[in-house]
């Protein structure tokens, strides 16, 4: 289990790192929720641990960017702030539990745990299509069993692409699947996700550009090269 502790007391980030690590869980630490969300956006963490009043953004901000992402990312908020109403509201912003501190070390390993199960019995299918493998539980993709790391929009896109089976996907379609609803629905950022996308995989390309319709895993041994825009 790999666990972001996010918690800007130094002494208390660390007691909970050390602690995590005795008991066989990784863990990283952000002190602000501008370097949350910086790990949170290259790393693929299993649970997230937060504090509410940190620096910014919030503790709030991070937690409902966790859960526009997308990404199924628990969140255990570990806060001083244990009035009814602040757990009521922790709830409604998307956390999965909630502990208050002073608390015992053992029992956050154990809430840890509990998330942790719950989580394994909810796992999306592994999907595998041309080679390819993608584990979206574990957020990890192979080519030929060669690991390729991609960023999170890389990754949502593939997503996209490979649940289609081979089939025809829009860009527009993407840009709503795979983007917020703030998207500029003129915006290039489609063209521009799948060619970096294209070269992270590497030769034979293996998206295929339907001019006009939009982008397709090409489900043969190598992809269109009449079709794939090399971007």
């Amino acid at each position: 289990m790999r666990v972001l502790i996010v918690e800007d007391e130094p002494y208390m980030a660390d007691a909970i790192r050390d602690g995590l690590r005795l008991e066989a869980i990784a863990a990283d630490v952000a002190g602000d929720g501008a370097t949350a969300l910086e790990l949170l956006s290259i790393n693929a963490y299993d649970i997230a641990v937060l504090d509410r009043d940190i620096p910014g953004p919030s503790g709030d901000v991070v937690a409902e960017r966790i859960v526009a992402s997308g990404s199924g990312i628990p969140i255990l908020m570990l806060t001083a702030a244990d009035r009814l109403d602040d757990k009521a509201s922790g709830f409604e912003l998307g956390a999965d539990d909630y502990l208050t501190k002073p608390f015992a070390l053992r029992e956050l390993v154990l809430r840890l745990r509990a998330l942790d199960r719950r989580r394994a019995h909810h796992r999306p299918p592994v999907r595998e299509i041309a080679g390819l493998r993608l584990d979206p539980f574990r957020r990890e993709v192979y080519r030929d069993g060669r690991y390729v790391a991609l960023t999170r929009k890389q990754f949502a896109v593939l997503e996209v692409l490979m649940g289609a089976d081979g089939g025809v996907v829009s860009a527009e379609e993407l840009l709503e699947r795979a983007w917020d609803e703030n998207a500029d629905p003129f915006t290039n950022a489609v063209r521009i996700t799948v060619s970096a996308l294209r070269k992270r995989l590497g030769e034979p390309w293996l998206i295929a550009t339907v001019p006009g319709v939009g982008y397709r895993i090409d489900t043969g041994q190598y992809a269109d090269d009449g079709g794939a825009e090399r971007g």
